[in-house]
């Protein structure tokens, strides 16, 4: 008999489409209020205006790529200062880590920009299609006109959300009246990005939805080392809840089985499981069993934000008591107030007081005027016809203020040392006057020459200053003048 083989099993589950269930309560009405929020921050601070003055953009937040600025209300951020960016990067994560620390994945749950087009998402689907039990009828029965229309209209609207998040993403490195007001003008790269962040909202907020926070995002599979056994994470109480069954049977506990936290998660899963990946933290479970407790005439609180520590000593105050309600108070006579401030805790507050104090400091301290000296290496330096020996420098000096200004320039170093800057006026000093334009940075070539018999090292450091009208140093910068070896 020729050999059979047995067919391969998978190692994959099959997707499962999801339907989350609407739900009222407490955790819904606070995700509504950061849901209106953020989308209405993010829809239209591109909108809101700031006077910067005449030929400076108006728009309050802005990211000028063709002329490399960052513009946030009052503060105009350059190419060279990028570190600031870097500080707000540092000061993001480690906010991220200590919120986790002290409330689990509550970004995850409730700020997310995943969780929050999500929910716009399926809030437009269920005015259109209905709740989850009318969805899943209509999934499963026969192809249908009111169906087809339906879905037409739903995806339509769907479009024009993703449509208005892209376009709201572009206005925000444009002007967004002009934007709108002329589409024409618009460049191909603009486009580009347009359609591609339409295209993201509409297929990670419409079809991909929880895959992208159990699969996709990095951010669950290391939150882990942020949490500890005093940190509030969404848990169900089992020490209350089992052993389910019915409420009629005395020797049941508060769980009734009726799956109402698994039909509003919005991933799908079972949080009578414990902490898993899947879980975002957004708490819509507790709202659904609270109203089935209220029902029951129970107490609320079966799923709540609990710590393990409370969970491990509820669980030991009532391993040998009976459901009822003797072992509902044991448990929660053996709960402790969550502790807030704790090593970790004070670890992420201590750095993120350190990093705003230092960017503060450096945005306080940030000068409008700076100098840079460039020395020119090709050649390092220039043996003249009559012995003497002259330095080339590139100068160049950024205003960041819109209104320049002309400034003198002088060097301090060895005396004997002649300064020459290449079309530039001297005032009756004979000092070089350079003027310097306002927003932006203005060139120059300067000349130092050493005549000859003037004792010199082999690197002589000089220092350039910056004067203003009156004498006083605006800007200073150290560089070397280069010679023979002597």
């Amino acid at each position: 008999m020729p050999d059979t083989c047995p067919a391969p099993t998978s190692l994959y589950a099959a997707h499962r489409k999801v339907y989350p269930r609407a739900v009222q309560g407490r955790v819904r009405r606070v995700k509504w209020a950061v849901l209106a929020l953020l989308l209405g921050l993010y829809y239209t601070v591109p909108w809101l205006r700031w006077d910067r003055g005449p030929g400076a953009p108006d728009q309050a937040v802005l990211v000028d790529m063709a002329h490399a600025r960052l513009f946030f209300f009052w503060i105009e951020l350059w190419p060279q200062e990028v570190y600031f960016l870097t500080g707000l990067l540092i000061l993001g994560a480690i906010g991220l880590f200590a919120a986790t620390s002290l409330f689990g994945r509550i970004w995850c749950g409730f700020a997310c920009p995943q969780t929050v087009w999500t929910d716009l998402f399926l809030w437009v689907e269920r005015r259109i299609e209905g709740d989850r039990n009318a969805r899943m009828r209509r999934d499963a029965g026969p192809p249908s006109r009111d169906r087809t229309l339906r879905r037409l209209a739903k995806h339509a609207a769907w479009l024009a959300i993703a449509a208005a998040t892209g376009g709201a993403w572009v206005m925000y490195f444009h002007d967004a009246p002009s934007l709108v007001l002329h589409p024409g003008s618009v460049s191909l790269q603009t486009w580009f990005f347009f359609v591609l962040f339409t295209t993201t909202t509409y297929v990670l907020a419409g079809f991909a939805r929880e895959q992208v926070c159990t699969y996709m995002c990095p951010w669950p599979r290391f939150q882990a080392a942020m949490l500890d056994q005093d940190s509030l994470v969404v848990t169900y109480r089992d020490w209350r809840g089992e052993p389910r069954g019915t409420p009629k049977d005395p020797g049941n506990g508060d769980c009734v089985d009726c799956s109402a936290c698994v039909q509003v998660c919005p991933t799908g899963v079972d949080i009578r499981e414990g902490q898993q990946l899947g879980c975002i933290g957004c708490g819509l479970c507790i709202d659904a069993c609270d109203d089935i407790m209220r029902k029951l005439h129970r107490q609320e609180g079966l799923i709540g934000f609990e710590t393990l520590a409370n969970l491990a000593a509820s669980q030991a105050a009532t391993d040998e008591l009976e459901p009822g309600p003797a072992r509902l108070a044991a448990g929660m006579n053996a709960r402790r107030p969550p502790r807030l401030l704790r090593p970790r805790t004070l670890m992420y507050g201590g750095v993120l007081t350190l990093v705003s104090a230092v960017m503060l400091g450096a945005l306080l301290m940030r000068e409008t005027l700076s100098l840079t000296v460039l020395p020119e290496r090709a050649p390092p330096f220039v043996r003249l016809s009559d012995g003497g020996v002259r330095n080339a420098y590139l100068l160049k000096l950024a205003d960041k203020s819109r209104d320049g200004g002309r400034y003198t320039l002088a060097l301090d170093g060895v005396s004997g040392l002649r300064l020459l800057v290449q079309d530039a006026a001297t005032d009756a000093a004979g000092l070089p006057v350079l003027p310097v334009r306002g927003d932006g940075v203005s060139s120059f070539r300067a000349l130092v020459t050493a005549g000859p018999g003037l004792p010199l090292k082999e690197r002589q450091p000089l220092r350039f200053r910056l004067l203003d009208a009156a004498g006083r140093p605006v800007a200073t910068e150290s560089s070397v003048f280069l010679g023979p070896q002597p």
